[in-house]
């Protein structure tokens, strides 16, 4: 599977391109987003994820700002490849959510296999917005929740440690059709 897609945020500024490639070793996921969450900004993203849907590496640099290398194990234990040290407050997340983008939202329910009215409770490193960096730049530890409304298609993504709810419905490729309040495919 190769797919592309683009996202606008939700009152049709600034855009995103999402490009998601999936091969015998996992998932690609890369794209550039000209954003106005917050405030505007410029970032680029590249997630590598394994054949079982665990993240394996994860770039993301904002334009004029800082940016992160980190890689997992596929176990819950991630490395700061910029840092050159452990990140142990990431054990036992296995995925990535980068706050930028609706395109990570993607690997959880594919890796998760939901079916209808299941839940799953997650832990997921989590990339801030460029506004809400406060010193080194690294993902935090955050509790989140996937329960499948209608498998493939509509999941209910609970933010647990930021006490937001909203349903995504996903397309044929997996990819987020609309995040409401949020994004807005183009």
């Amino acid at each position: 599977m190769q797919t592309a897609v683009r996202w606008s945020d939700w009152d049709g500024n600034g855009l995103e391109h999402c490009q998601c490639f999936a091969t015998n070793e996992g998932m690609l996921v890369a794209g550039v987003v000209a954003g106005t969450r917050g405030s505007l900004y410029g970032a680029s993203y590249y997630v590598k994820a394994d054949e079982s849907g665990n993240t394996r590496e994860v770039r993301v640099a904002y334009v004029g700002g800082k940016s992160l290398h980190v890689e997992a194990d596929g176990k819950g234990n991630w490395f700061d490849l910029i840092g050159k040290a452990p990140i142990s407050e990431l054990e036992g997340c296995l995925d990535i959510d980068i706050g930028v983008t609706p395109a990570t939202n993607m690997l959880p329910v594919r890796r998760l296999k939901l079916e209808k009215d299941e839940s799953c409770d997650i832990l997921a490193a989590y990339v801030p917005l460029p506004t809400q960096i406060d010193g080194a730049f690294l993902p935090a530890r955050a509790e989140q929740r996937y329960t499948c409304l209608d498998p493939y298609r509509l999941y209910r993504y609970e933010g647990i440690f930021r006490k937001f709810t909203a349903e995504l419905e996903f397309d044929e490729n997996g990819m987020v059709l609309d995040y409401p309040e949020t994004f807005r495919r183009v």
